[in-house]
């Protein structure tokens, strides 16, 4: 299957599940997680099927009978697959009468599933009993076309992060206090840049798993080994139903690891302080409930540079521990990369001096601001921080800093994201800076026209390389804005003074008017 032929699928069958809860009393939200359960049973059908092929055709023949043994539940998740029992089949659930409980077989599904698979015990959604019986027949139906039941690869994994992000833009989840995904152009971006390709990758707000599953698609598209062979995740989120969407995005991209529910402000429920390769996170912002009491918070060896507290000794948001956090986790040649406010690049107080102890290990590696509306339920910019504990010599002491508020493509009149051209830009810009060679198409004009040599150079309005002396006249600011400076677009063959003339006389022309108006008010009788 395509690409184009995949996305069309995506759509489609969006398109066709959107317009049956259109036509139901459920909210997105309602509607969410049992829609994606079904993805899920579909998915696991598929997968079933052709590791059956496979186990078949390996398994050996006993010379004194003549027949092979039963494949056993490790045969099925040695190929990558579950061992559906019978009732748990898609096509079971497809096939069965009018005059059966489809809410009840399904449910059931995924109670057998779960009996059989520890890891994804109260996982699996189980509340099918609140759609009526025509909407969720149609929904198996929607997941039982031709293209779908012979769909092979990642085609169900594209199909589940589609459907996150479409829940997503319709608010689906809001209500459990904010994000649950993150928009592929910001997890492509931090992907790109820290490459983690090897070793541990930690999410200690992994919300839905999104940036694991970019690391996998990284990993089958730069390395010659499986995903699980190369990496080992580790996930912690605090809602209870983002831990589950998490865990049925590993389930359903094939991807071993371990999702803890819990919260990261007061617990290191991995222990991973300085074994990760790699961090990734989209944190939520300012959180501004943080205990700073808490006997946990006091005595985390997280915190090098200590807990940001102000004069009253309260935390006025979590930013600051957050980015302590993910510093923490790395071994001493580890990456990072995560989505901050845009406010904490210039916090002062407590903030500051953390920022200033931090710019001083060396390891901030570079600061990108994004524009408005990358995401989908809220519009206001942000920063993607870059750590990196193993910087070459002679880039110990610099800060590569690009402001992209500029860079972005219009998807609709409230979302933007990056073109897959400006993300390849982006990254190619980071790739020169640690003296790489960068990864680029060779009709890539979004980067031929700003880097016309295709050697790194500052870019006014766009990326300069900073060293921390500078960083410190500037107060240890770390906006890059404050850095590249602004380019002013001049249209040589515009004629600016001509205009300005005729901007004096249509001003000359509408106060003379606005006088007449006010005459005339003022000469009416009351």
């Amino acid at each position: 299957m395509t690409q184009q032929q995949i996305k069309n699928l995506e759509k489609e069958l969006w398109d066709a599940a959107d317009e049956l809860r259109g036509n139901s009393k459920l909210t997105a939200g309602e509607y969410k997680d049992p829609l994606l359960g079904l993805v899920l049973l579909r998915f696991a059908q598929n997968r079933y099927e052709d590791a059956k092929i496979n186990i078949a055709n390996s398994l050996p023949i006993n010379p004194r009978t003549g027949t092979q043994r039963q494949a056993t539940k490790d045969d099925f998740a040695g190929a990558g697959a579950i061992l559906l029992p019978e009732k748990a089949k898609y096509e079971y659930l497809a096939a069965l009468p009018e005059s059966e409980d489809i809410a009840e077989a399904i449910n059931n599904a995924m109670k057998l599933i779960e009996a059989e698979y520890p890891d994804l015990a109260g996982i699996l959604p189980k509340s099918y009993q609140e759609f009526d019986d025509k909407l969720l027949r149609d929904l198996v139906r929607v997941f039982n076309k031709d293209a779908v039941r012979y769909a092979k690869g990642d085609v169900f994994g594209r199909i589940y992060e589609f459907f996150l992000m479409k829940f997503s833009m319709q608010g689906a989840g809001a209500q459990e206090g904010g994000e649950f995904f993150t928009p592929p152009s910001l997890v492509n971006l931090i992907v790109n840049f820290i490459q983690p390709n090897h070793g541990i990758i930690h999410d200690p707000a992994c919300g839905s798993g999104g940036m694991f599953v970019q690391t996998a698609h990284f990993i089958q598209d730069h390395e010659n080994k499986s995903v699980n062979e190369a990496i080992t995740v580790y996930g912690t989120e605090l809602k209870s139903n983002n831990a589950k969407l998490a865990k049925m995005n590993l389930a359903i991209h094939g991807i071993e690891g371990k999702i803890i529910e819990s919260n990261s402000f007061y617990t290191n429920p991995h222990n991973l302080t300085e074994k990760c390769d790699f961090v990734m996170a989209n944190p939520p912002f300012n959180v501004d409930k943080v205990d700073a009491k808490n006997k946990f918070l006091a005595e985390d060896e997280r915190l090098p540079f200590g807990a940001p507290l102000t004069g009253n000794g309260t935390v006025s948001n979590g930013n600051y521990l957050w980015m302590q956090y993910f510093y923490s986790y790395l071994n001493n040649t580890g990456r990072a990369g995560f989505v901050m406010a845009s406010s904490a690049t210039d916090a002062g107080n407590a903030e500051k001096r953390i920022r200033k102890e931090l710019i001083e290990t060396g390891a901030v590696e570079c600061i990108v601001s994004v524009g408005n509306n990358f995401f989908y339920t809220r519009s206001l910019p942000c920063h993607v921080w870059f750590y990196n504990k193993g910087k070459k010599k002679e880039n110990k002491n610099k800060i590569l800093m690009i402001d992209a508020r500029n860079t972005f493509r219009k998807v609709s009149t409230t979302i933007n994201d990056f073109s897959e051209e400006q993300l390849e830009g982006l990254t190619a810009i980071m790739q020169l800076f640690r003296g790489e060679k960068p990864e680029l198409s060779t009709n890539n004009e979004w980067f031929n026209e700003k880097f016309p040599t295709g050697k790194y150079e500052d870019v006014e309005g766009l990326c300069k390389i900073v060293d921390i002396e500078e960083v410190a006249t500037q107060d240890y600011s770390l906006t890059p804005g404050r850095y590249v400076g602004v380019v002013v677009d001049l249209d040589m063959d515009f004629d600016y003074q001509g205009r300005m003339v005729e901007i004096h006389n249509e001003l000359a022309i509408l106060n003379e008017e606005a006088n007449r108006l006010m005459q005339q008010i003022q000469s009416v009788q009351l």
